[in-house]
C-alpha cells in the first residue's frame, strides 16, 4: 500500500507542476493587454495616464521578465496570495475564490455523488431485468448524450418558466442577506435546485449505461455460471456481479470529476450562478490574468485531490491492487 501511494503521489506531483506551468503561460499567450483594459475605466483621465499605467504594471508585476513572473507565481501558490483581480479591481483574487467555491461545492459534490449512486443502482436493475432494460435504456441514452447547456435550458424552461416551480437566475433571492438563518437557507435551496438537477440528470445516464453493461457482462461470466450450478440464487449472483461491476465505475468517477468542471461552467452561465466556472469565464473575457490563474489553479487542486481520494478508495475495495504491489517486492 505504501508503494502504491508513493507512486500515485509522484504522478500527481508531476501533473500538478505541468498544470501550473500551463496555467501560467496560457493567459499570457492571449491577445491584448489587461492593463489597457483596466485603464479604459479611467478614460476621463488625460493627465498622468502614463504614470498610472506604469504604477499598475508595477502593482501586478507585469513589468518583470517572464521568468521572474513565473517564479513569483510559484511563490504566490505557497502563500495563497494570487494577487488582485483586474476585473474586480481592487478585490484580491483569493477573496473572490472563497466566495465562489461555496457555490461550486454546493452544486458539484451532491450532483456527482448522488448521480453515481442512483445511476449505478438503476443500471444494475436494468441490466438484470430485460423488461426494465427495454424501457429505461432509451431514457439513459437520451440523458448521457445531452449537452449540459441544452439540458440546463430544458430544465429552466419546464420547471422554471412553464411551471414556475423554481427561479432560473441567481444563487438566492434579491431580498435575502447571506447568513445562517432559515429564510436565506430556504431561498438558497430554492435557487440551488435547478443547477444541481441539471448536472445530476446529465451524469445519471452515463453511470446507468456503464453499470448496466457491466452487470450483463458479470452475470454471464464463468464464475456466475459456476455459482448458478451450485444452486446460488439470482439475487446472490447479482450482488457479486454488482461488487465486481462497480470497480470500473469507481475509476470512471475519477475521470468524470475532471470533465464535470467544463459542464459546470455552462450550467452556471445559464442560471447566472456565481461559481468558479462563471467567474473564470468573466476573467477570460476581461483578460484578467490573476483571476484566471487563481480559479484554474483551484480547479486543478480540487480535481487532483478528488482523484487521489478515489484512488485510495479503489485500493481498499479492490484487493488485487494491493496484491499486485505485494507480489513485486
Amino acid at each position: 500500500m505504501g508503494k502504491y501511494l508513493r507512486k500515485k503521489i509522484l504522478m500527481y506531483a508531476i501533473t500538478f507542476v505541468l498544470a501550473v506551468t500551463i496555467n501560467f503561460l496560457i493567459p499570457r499567450m492571449m491577445p491584448g493587454d489587461p492593463i489597457q483594459s483596466l485603464l479604459s475605466r479611467f478614460s476621463g483621465m488625460e493627465g498622468g495616464r502614463e504614470i498610472l499605467e506604469n504604477q499598475l504594471r508595477l502593482l501586478f508585476n507585469l513589468d518583470q521578465p517572464l521568468w521572474r513572473q513565473y517564479l513569483g507565481y510559484w511563490r504566490s501558490i505557497f502563500t495563497l496570495d494570487f494577487g488582485i483581480s483586474i476585473t474586480h479591481f481592487p478585490t484580491p483574487v483569493m477573496q473572490i475564490i472563497k466566495r465562489a467555491i461555496v457555490y461550486d461545492l454546493a452544486v458539484l459534490m451532491p450532483a456527482i455523488i448522488l448521480s453515481w449512486i442512483v445511476g449505478n443502482k438503476l443500471g444494475a436493475y436494468s441490466g438484470s431485468n430485460k423488461r426494465a432494460d427495454n424501457v429505461t435504456m432509451p431514457f439513459f441514452y437520451f440523458l448521457a448524450s445531452s449537452p449540459y447547456f441544452w439540458m440546463a435550458g430544458l430544465v429552466a424552461f419546464f420547471l422554471g418558466v412553464s411551471l414556475g416551480l423554481f427561479p432560473i437566475s441567481g444563487p438566492y433571492g434579491s431580498l435575502q442577506t447571506p447568513g445562517l438563518n432559515l429564510g436565506f437557507i430556504l431561498s438558497f435551496l430554492h435557487h440551488w435546485f435547478l443547477p444541481f438537477f441539471t448536472m445530476f440528470l446529465v451524469q445519471l445516464g452515463g453511470w446507468a449505461i456503464g453499470m448496466r453493461n457491466m452487470i450483463i457482462y458479470e452475470t454471464s461470466s464463468n464464475y456466475s455460471k459456476y455459482m448458478e450450478t451450485l444452486g446460488a440464487s439470482n439475487r446472490l449472483i447479482r450482488r457479486y456481479g454488482f461488487r465486481n461491476g462497480v470497480l470500473p465505475q469507481v475509476t470512471g468517477l475519477a475521470l468524470r470529476i475532471g470533465r464535470i468542471v467544463g459542464g459546470a461552467i455552462t450550467v452556471q452561465v445559464v442560471f447566472n450562478y456565481p461559481g468558479l466556472g462563471r467567474m473564470m469565464l468573466n476573467g477570460v473575457q476581461s483578460q484578467d490574468y490573476f483571476l484566471i490563474q487563481g480559479i484554474f489553479l483551484t480547479i486543478i487542486v480540487m480535481v487532483l485531490i478528488a482523484n487521489f481520494i478515489v484512488d485510495i478508495i479503489y485500493m481498499f475495495i479492490d484487493p488485487r491492487v494491493r496484491l499486485s504491489f505485494t507480489e513485486e517486492e
